[in-house]
């Protein structure tokens, strides 16, 4: 028998079912302690430039714009990005490439389209991102139907 579970069976013999409800609900791997993204995209969160929601927005087959939110976590220095490239696809950056310390740069608009023969609604597409400072973050990048939860994205 665990240490928890020796703890709550004493509490609720002595009376005191309050502790034992709060021990029986201990744990190191509760589902609100897991890194949950409630949208479609993907993010990586590991390196001192966090890549959030990334994902590929097309209307048509083998062109789309890429999605995505950087946040700078250092607090002291800029960062920039550098590069994006991809498996089967180009990624071409038109746009603002500064993150400055501490904020977030949101790339929204038509800065990045990405070609090529990956760039299908519901394929995932390898991209790997680089910055001037920060490492490096590689990731499976959904590639989704412009519709109606992203018709105000400018394709091109």
């Amino acid at each position: 028998m665990n240490v928890r579970r020796s703890i709550a069976t004493a509490a609720v013999v002595l009376g005191l079912p309050a502790l034992s409800l709060g021990l029986t609900a201990c744990g190191l791997d509760a589902p609100t302690d897991q890194v949950y993204n409630p949208a479609q995209g993907v993010s990586a969160q590991d390196g001192s430039v966090d890549v959030l929601n990334a994902l590929i927005v097309t209307a048509t087959d083998g062109e789309g714009v890429l999605v995505a939110s950087f946040a700078n976590n250092s607090q002291i220095e800029d960062d920039s990005i550098t590069g994006v490239t991809g498996e089967r696809v180009e990624v071409e950056i038109t746009g603002e490439t500064a993150i400055p310390a501490g904020e977030l740069l949101v790339v929204d608009d038509a800065s990045m389209p990405v070609t090529g023969e990956g760039v299908i609604a519901g394929n995932f597409i390898r991209l790997t991102f680089t910055f001037d400072l920060a490492a490096s973050a590689t990731m499976d990048v959904p590639v989704v139907e412009q519709g109606e939860n992203y018709d105000h994205i400018p394709l091109s």
